[in-house]
Order: C-alpha cells, then structure tokens, then sequence
C-alpha cells in the first residue's frame, strides 16, 4: 500500500489541483510500479509560510523580499 505525503505552502491551492494532485500521483504509481490504485493513499498537507523554512529563513520573509 503506497503511502503518498505532498506538502505544499498554504497559499490557495484550490480543491480541483489537490484533486489532480491526488489522481497523478496515483496514476504515476501505477504506471511506473505497478501499484495498485485502490490501495494508494496520498495525502496533501498544506503548510503555513511561517512554519516553512529555507536557508535560515521562512518563506513570509523570503517571499516578503520578493524570493
């Protein structure tokens, strides 16, 4: 049973990409392992730009800069 954890920035992702998300990762195990898609879980965590972190720094601040 896969197990799928796409983590992305809370910035307005809208519930027709999560659902595209869902089904490509699906389809991309099934195409390239043979997995079954019934059994292939995913699961999309949206994340605050305060809680995301990169070079020392969160993404407010980097966005903030125009990063």
């Amino acid at each position: 049973m896969p197990y799928v954890n796409i983590k992305v920035t809370r910035e307005g992702v809208t519930a027709e990409q999560k659902a595209r998300l869902i089904q490509g990762a699906t389809e991309l195990l099934r195409d390239v392992l043979g997995k079954n898609p019934a059994t292939t879980v995913v699961v999309i965590d949206e994340v605050d730009t305060d809680n995301w972190g990169i070079g020392g720094e969160t993404v407010t601040v980097r966005r903030g800069r125009g990063q």
